[in-house]
């Protein structure tokens, strides 16, 4: 039976949201959150990018430890051989990468200015996945940018060559928000066939249908006989509009009518799905939607009195699925009285006592002083107090978190 699996690109285009951003411990939280959850893979970062060095390979440590397993974590490039190539001596250790570009005649014209054609798109993107299938890179994807308005004649061609030199997936990117869900049904059905290669489907939200499109096009690659991989971020973070939504696109899946493809998920864990959408929440500053699927506020919310009165005989009067598969039910506690937080100008009396309400203690003060010294450096990098899991990640993991939290630049 044909599979879908969610490829999470939070910690790749979700950081791209203008305005925003994440700490590298939030990123490296994010990956952790989504191994919990069940997802397939994380699109974990820029392994072009120096400030991600360290951060990218403190991960594959984590991965290498069995902290990050089973998720699987790749990169992002371009699709040069230059990038495949300073990607490898920047992060050695990198097995999984995805190499991008445009395709469509529009962006071919338009940001080449006429300097390249698509048959010299086409011969770009080939040598550069045989420079990562000479550098060892296991599992490539190749991203068509603008897949939704370039015509599909091209778009087979495309995946065609690139299955020819390794790459074993194509992302099929619907760049710009443009397609429908039948639209975009029939197009990943057709490359999907032409091509015989699993695709990966990557909506933006423009016009509103990232979710169902998705949907749509992984169904479309599963009637022609091949696996189906969803791009998605957590809350629908991402550029402009942003993108699939993580939560939505599981219910999606799972829930919808004439769909219900929940066995084809694999190991999803459901109730992972309002913790990781808090904590997205809070690191990026910004507020779930009240009216977000599964996760908002008003998700479960009943104020008509037939609504209210019908919930209350049967849920399912009301409701396709309930807040305890969410992770959701659980009451929260605030501190009106004396609260002691943890901050960049922290005592070390302070700290023991917060990590001490979590069942936290150091063999010495030299121990705690060490720890605390890892979190002021990371309160000072996210310009506001580390939830709990933070704290104990770092007291966990304290030679993984220095790397984190270094950012001097590489000669």
């Amino acid at each position: 039976m044909e599979r879908i699996y969610i490829i999470d690109v939070t910690n790749r285009d979700g950081v791209q949201t203008a305005k925003l951003g994440l700490s590298k411990l939030e990123k490296t939280m994010i990956n952790i959150y989504l191994n919990e959850l069940g997802v397939y893979q994380s699109e974990f970062g820029f392994p072009t990018t120096k400030h991600e060095s360290r951060y990218l390979q403190a991960n594959l440590e984590l991965h290498s430890r069995g902290v990050l397993k089973p998720i699987h974590l790749a990169g992002w490039i371009r699709a040069t051989t230059e990038d495949v190539q300073t990607a490898l001596k920047l992060v050695p250790k990198l097995n999984n990468l995805n190499l991008s570009i445009s395709t469509s005649e529009q962006m071919t014209n338009g940001k080449f200015q006429g300097k390249k054609t698509r048959k010299d798109v086409m011969k770009i993107m080939t040598e550069a996945v045989d420079a990562a299938v000479a550098l060892g890179i296991e599992n490539i994807g190749v991203n068509a940018e603008d897949a939704s308005r370039t015509d599909i004649s091209y778009l087979v061609s495309f995946a065609t060559a690139a299955k020819e030199h390794g790459a074993k997936r194509i992302r099929y990117c619907d760049t710009l928000g443009y397609d429908t869900p039948f639209s975009i049904y029939q197009t990943v059905k057709t490359l999907a066939k032409e091509s015989e290669m699993p695709v990966e489907i990557h909506c933006h939200n423009d016009l509103g249908m990232a979710v169902a499109n998705s949907i749509a096009g992984a169904r479309g690659a599963i009637d022609s006989g091949q696996d189906a991989y969803i791009n998605t971020t957590i809350n629908g973070m991402g550029e402009r509009a942003g993108n699939a939504d993580l939560t939505a696109v599981i219910l999606a899946i799972s829930k919808s009518k004439d769909f219900s493809y929940e066995n084809r998920l694999n190991g999803i864990n459901l109730s992972k799905a309002w913790k990781i959408a808090r904590f997205a929440s809070y690191a990026f500053k910004v507020p779930i939607p009240i009216n977000q699927p599964g996760v908002g506020a008003n998700a479960f919310a009943h104020a008509s009195g037939i609504h209210a009165d019908g919930v209350l005989k049967d849920p399912q009067n009301y409701e396709l699925y309930d807040f305890e598969e969410l992770g959701r039910g659980e009451p929260e506690s605030v501190e009106t009285g004396r609260e002691i937080c943890s901050g960049e100008y922290s005592g070390v009396s302070g700290f023991t006592h917060i990590m001490g309400k979590m069942a936290i203690s150091f063999k010495d003060k030299k121990e705690a002083e060490d720890i605390l010294e890892l979190v002021r450096y990371a309160n000072v990098e996210a310009q506001k107090p580390l939830v709990e899991d933070e704290l104990l990640f770092i007291t966990r993991y304290p030679e993984i978190t220095k790397k984190l939290l270094t950012l001097t630049p590489l000669e």
